[in-house]
């Protein structure tokens, strides 16, 4: 059997800065018709942060949705159009100040496929270059530069919760410990 679902309409619900919701009508792999709620989104690029020693520059910053401050690897939305690479190398600067040559793209996951377009592209950097963070208008965050080991001990506590960087500080575990990214 294929497990494919055909729109048969789409009906645009709310179109907003980072986010839009479309209701669908699907016609179902079994031919019944069904509805679906997707959240649309440009998608983003996110950097894990490594330096020389191994240590990962996260960000911390409010974030309303959950009611709390949140520890993350620095990302971003991208811009219509925005090659994922710049967008990395933009996000990078703005939060944290970092800048970097040698940033290697790893992978790509989506968010929520259970509703949601967004679609994340993960690179590590290294070789970094510390300057002054430029963070946009209305974005109040700060850089920490925390030992990876910490930083799995505090996913393990329940307390780095976002995905991302879940994604990122485990796959940052593996590259500094198998060599699978040059780190000088």
């Amino acid at each position: 059997m294929k497990y494919e679902e055909k729109t048969v309409s789409k009906e645009n619900k709310y179109s907003g800065n980072i986010i839009g919701v479309d209701l669908l009508k699907v016609l179902q792999p079994d031919g019944k018709e069904a509805f679906r709620e997707v959240v649309t989104h440009s998608g983003g690029s996110a950097v894990i942060p490594i330096s020389n020693n191994g240590e990962i520059y996260m960000v911390r910053q409010f974030r309303k949705p959950i009611e709390r401050e949140s520890l993350e690897i620095p990302a971003g939305k991208l811009d219509l159009g925005e090659d994922p690479l710049v967008c990395a190398h933009r996000e990078l600067k703005e939060e944290t100040g970092l800048e970097t040559k040698n940033m290697k793209f790893l992978l790509n996951i989506h968010c929520a496929p259970g509703f949601s377009t967004e679609k994340l592209y993960i690179y590590a950097a290294t070789d970094l270059i510390e300057g002054e963070a430029c963070a946009d208008e209305g974005e109040f965050i700060s850089t920490q530069k925390i030992p990876i080991n910490e930083l799995i001990k505090m996913i393990i506590n329940n307390e780095i919760t976002d995905a991302k960087s879940i994604i990122g500080i485990l796959l940052a575990d593996k590259i500094i410990k198998e060599g699978l990214f040059d780190i000088k």
